[in-house]
């Protein structure tokens, strides 16, 4: 409701000076707003720029310290984890994913060995980092399997569990896996491994240089729409959260962010959980790009990230969230 009248109404007053616009502002960002993606891969002393993500880099597990300390340092509470596979170690079952001396396996318990609980740490639970075909899942007959290939996530998330993983975070878009994946982490001792769902993931075309920087562009056959969200729907959006709510998620994600605000408004006004956003690859490199030709001000990135703030995200997943010291000032 609007309740005044020009000329003795004037919302500009307040729009004068810094220290007013401060004072009544709606929303504002903090370090503790954030989740920082980090890119591992094999070897030593390396630290790799992703081609298509400017700024954005893959490192050696010898490098993360720095990475981790930098977040610690900055207030970030939680990183998230996400492998750069040898195209060697992929095959059409994913079984890498299993493997206890894989890269996330090495980098949580390297982590966690010197930082303890210093910071959160997210790890992805899918198995297209580790397919030959590039797909979430076990693939026959151009579809993704969802029985068995929830099998294989089960195992995954214990294991990453075991390993020291504080948030399994699920983004495959299988049905049934959250159930399935709480009752095994709670019948094998894990009750407080908290899991954040990306319950909404839509199929989208954002997520190009994210498949670069983990080493999966060119090996997906077909796409993802069998099993990911149709980005023409967001009713069923709701569904898909209430299924994951009654399942056991502690948080869930929608993927990809800006385009998607209305979908971030819908499930917090609807369910009050915790809501993560991920402001994907796609979106990053765009901003990014545009900025470095002149084409944009740099202060749009901010304005990216207040709009996941104003539509009701908890936190974003942003690789922005290393350089926040520059951005929030």
């Amino acid at each position: 409701m609007i309740t005044g009248k020009f000329p003795n109404l004037r919302l500009r007053r307040s729009r004068k000076n810094d220290w007013s616009r401060r004072l009544i502002e709606e929303n504002s960002l903090s370090a503790s707003d954030f989740i920082l993606p980090i890119f591992i891969i094999e070897g030593k002393n390396k630290k790799q720029e992703v081609n298509s993500m400017p700024g954005v880099y893959r490192y050696t597990l010898d490098k993360i310290n720095f990475v981790v300390d930098r977040a610690i340092k900055n207030g970030i509470p939680m990183i998230a984890l996400f492998p750069y596979t040898n195209k060697k170690k992929k095959n059409k079952f994913g079984t890498e994913a299993l493997n206890e001396d894989n890269l996330v396996c090495k980098a949580l318990q390297s982590i966690k060995r010197k930082y303890k609980n210093e910071i959160g740490i997210m790890c992805d639970v899918a198995l297209d980092p580790y397919t030959s075909h590039g797909h979430d899942g076990l693939f026959t007959n151009n579809y993704v399997l969802n029985d068995e290939t929830v099998n294989i996530l089960v195992k995954q998330s214990l294991l990453q569990a075991q390993m020291g993983c504080d948030v399994l975070a699920p983004s495959d878009m299988m049905d049934g896996r959250i159930g399935k994946i709480r009752k095994y982490l709670d019948k094998n001792g894990y009750k407080m491994t908290q899991i954040l769902s990306y319950a909404v993931k839509y199929a989208s075309s954002f997520y190009g240089p994210f498949r670069d920087a983990v080493g999966s562009k060119g090996f997906l056959k077909g796409d993802k729409k069998n099993y990911q969200m149709d980005f023409r729907n967001s009713n069923e959006a709701l569904r898909e959260v209430a299924l994951d709510i009654k399942e056991g998620a502690d948080m869930v994600m929608v993927k990809p962010g800006l385009p998607y605000l209305d979908i971030i408004s819908s499930v917090k006004e609807n369910f009050k959980i915790p809501v993560m956003a991920y402001q994907v690859s796609g979106e990053y490199s765009l901003l990014t790009n545009g900025v470095n030709k002149n084409l944009i001000d740099q202060n749009v990135i901010l304005e990216s990230l207040i709009a996941f703030k104003r539509a009701g995200a908890n936190a974003i997943v942003s690789y922005y969230a290393d350089r926040l010291d520059k951005i929030l000032k």
